[in-house]
């Protein structure tokens, strides 16, 4: 596990024929880790989310989120976002409107700035830590150390990830979730709780990846919960949120009043149907899609929870 103080990084570089030493500082850890209170949890479990790299939907940042305020959870420490992304990128107007942070500016005067913010929450009551943060653009490692410390302090044992991709579910149903775990043993775990799908996947790595590739030597079990959500949709996804809400509530046996997801879930769902049914094409695909997933799940035993 992480217990010393990083304070310096060094890269060293060749070019054309020559060698450059460059050398940078990195802050303290209990710099960046701004502890309002330091909460002590027995056996706890830590919920993370990132948004960015599978958020689609809103389901990672929407779902944590939603456990906050169901919970009631209470802000206890965030991480300094300063060292950790990148605000001035270079290249056209539509990739570096990706880079800024977002500003809202009313007759003349700036009403709103907004910045990245980690955050962790904690309800005691269920040894329940949470985060919900921006996927670092830089320093991996130190953003990692951050991560791992604040745990270990607030006695936490498992780490669990909630996010998201694109695929072939339609929105008429429910997203499908895909597990992936730090250990065998996990895995295993996880098929009793009705969690039969393993990812399979070869491509660009998010930052929960390089967490769990961490998790072993930092003392903790790390588990990751993706859902496949319908691709040809942008913007919040209610019914995905609801879903993983509902997941995570019967793993971790909390007893949350979900009626509000569920309505809006509902609402949401007759909103897309309606404007589906006037895009012929997709509408097609769409059954398609249902069949498929019907078909599927016929072929399968059901799923426990």
């Amino acid at each position: 596990m992480f217990h010393g103080r990083r304070t310096e990084c060094t890269w060293r570089l060749s070019y054309c024929g020559r060698s450059f030493t460059i050398k940078a500082m990195i802050l303290n850890i209990d710099q960046l880790l701004r502890i309002r209170r330091q909460p002590v949890l027995d056996r706890g479990t830590l919920i993370l989310a990132f948004s960015g790299w599978m958020d689609g939907g809103d389901v990672s940042t929407g779902t944590v989120l939603r456990l906050v305020y169901l919970l009631e959870a209470e802000p206890v420490a965030e991480i300094d976002p300063d060292p950790f992304y990148i605000f001035n990128f270079p290249g056209t107007m539509e990739i570096t409107a990706l880079f800024r942070p977002p500003v809202e500016i009313e007759n003349g005067l700036v009403k709103r700035l907004e910045m990245p913010e980690n955050l962790f929450y904690v309800c005691e009551a269920h040894h329940l830590l949470l985060f919900v943060g921006k996927e670092p653009n830089l320093f991996w490692g130190t953003f990692g150390d951050c991560l791992f410390e604040f745990a270990r302090r607030s006695g936490v044992e498992r780490i669990l990830f909630v996010g998201s991709f694109g695929g072939a579910v339609p929105h008429t149903r429910q997203p499908r979730l895909y597990v992936t775990c730090s250990d065998a043993e996990i895995l295993a775990e996880m098929e009793k709780l009705g969690l039969q799908r393993r990812s399979s996947y070869e491509g660009p790595a998010s930052f929960t990846s390089y967490l769990m590739t961490r998790a072993g030597k930092e003392g903790v079990q790390m588990i990751s919960l993706a859902a496949e959500i319908p691709g040809y949709l942008q913007g919040t996804n209610p019914m995905s949120i609801e879903a993983v809400t509902r997941r995570l509530a019967a793993m971790l046996k909390l007893p949350l009043d979900l009626d509000t997801l569920r309505a809006a879930s509902t609402q949401w769902e007759l909103q897309v149907s309606t404007a589906v049914e006037q895009n012929k094409e997709l509408a097609q695909q769409v059954r398609e899609m249902e069949e498929a997933y019907d078909n599927e799940l016929l072929s399968q035993e059901p799923e426990e929870g």
